[in-house]
């Protein structure tokens, strides 16, 4: 496999670095201590045609493969993990998982107001008693004629208040059957579908994470996505991209507090010298680099297979866990090198070190990963 950066990233990165240093990096603070979710930068991502990365051009996306896409969420995440969390949602689990098992008139409804951020994305799996235990839902879809009914909640969703449409899954077979759940296209407006609580998160301030209400909500069967009963499978499958979206995320987070914490251990003087100088600094700053070239090069790989439609459940499982380990370890030094100062607000690595903490937990835990990597090679 051939990880050279190519042109198109090079001139994707400057779009997206650029982008993030004008338009994120001056009010990241203050979304993150006023939890708002900026809407609006979302439609300026749109615009660039980030909301759609790996949306073909026939549905108004850009096209692009999981290369550039990697290249798109690390770059947001190392000025603002809040902002790549969202941005990576959006991308790989709503608009994913229409763009993989949506029909053709499903895919040409939803997906050029998704790509071009018209709309933006929720996706819907977790429930507050079942996050890694998915088979034990209680949200459940009944048949009733030409539409299904759908009653329960989801929790922890990702633009569960601002999102127009969101991807849902509730059971429509028998408990702990994993052909017993389906999938369906839920519009936002629609009778019986709300929001509920928004949670009052640690860090990722900015990306929105509420619950979605289900009061006997009627939707008519074109809204169900591929067959009835194969939700789950489905899930499993967009999960496996996202895992690399989350590797991504995590690199870009540790990448932002190792950048940060260079640039401060060469400017930050102690006993006459700079504390990048002393060795209990620099063997840090080596351990962080290294990490984070493990990482990335363990998410290159799973998105090159990814791109090659070849098989990837281990490598993307491998690229989540580690990358996302590496960005709380790296943004656990990086504070560790700011010393008092990393405690404090007024410099970035605080930020980074709270942000992380959600990447070894989101779109699977490290523990479920572990068991994902170690039922691979042990067949």
């Amino acid at each position: 496999m051939n990880f050279a950066t190519n042109e198109n990233q090079i001139m994707i990165a400057q779009m997206v670095r650029d982008f993030a240093e004008k338009n994120i990096r001056p009010h990241l603070m203050e979304w993150d201590e006023s939890q708002e979710f900026p809407v609006h930068i979302f439609k300026q991502l749109g615009e660039l045609g980030l909301m759609g990365v790996l949306v073909p051009q026939e549905y108004g996306g850009s096209g692009f493969g999981y290369i550039e896409y990697v290249t798109v969420i690390t770059e947001v995440a190392k000025v603002c993990g809040s902002i790549g969390l969202s941005l990576a949602a959006h991308n790989s689990l709503c608009t994913g998982h229409i763009l993989q098992f949506g029909n053709e008139e499903q895919k040409r409804k939803y997906l050029p107001k998704l790509a071009t951020a018209e709309w933006i994305g929720a996706w819907g799996l977790t429930e507050a008693n079942t996050g890694s235990d998915a088979l034990r839902m209680k949200c459940v879809a009944v048949k009733d004629g030409d539409d299904y009914i759908i009653n329960g909640t989801k929790n922890w969703i990702t633009h569960g208040k601002s999102g127009n449409v969101a991807v849902v899954l509730a059971r429509t077979g028998d408990l702990l059957d994993s052909h017993g759940i389906s999938a369906f296209i839920v519009e936002r407006g629609t009778l019986g579908f709300s929001a509920g609580k928004k949670e009052n998160k640690l860090g990722m301030r900015a990306s929105e994470t509420a619950e979605l209400v289900f009061d006997n909500c009627r939707i008519h069967k074109s809204q169900l996505l591929g067959n009835e009963g194969d939700g789950f499978i489905q899930a499993m499958k967009v999960l496996d991209g996202g895992r690399i979206s989350i590797a991504s995320l995590s690199i870009g987070i540790a990448t932002g507090a190792y950048e940060a914490s260079v640039k401060y251990a060469k400017e930050r003087e102690q006993f006459g010298k700079p504390i990048g100088e002393f060795q209990a600094i620099s063997f840090k700053l080596a351990d962080m680099a290294t990490k984070i070239e493990a990482a990335t090069l363990l998410t290159m790989q799973a998105a090159s297979l990814k791109n090659a439609h070849l098989p990837m459940t281990k490598e993307s499982a491998m690229a989540k866990y580690y990358a996302s380990e590496v960005a709380v370890s790296v943004s656990t030094d990086a504070v560790q090198i700011f010393g008092g100062y990393g405690y404090t607000k007024d410099f970035p690595v605080e930020k980074f070190y709270r942000d992380s903490k959600l990447c070894t937990i989101g779109e699977g835990t490290s523990e479920i990963q572990k068991i994902v990597i170690a039922r691979a090679i042990s067949r």
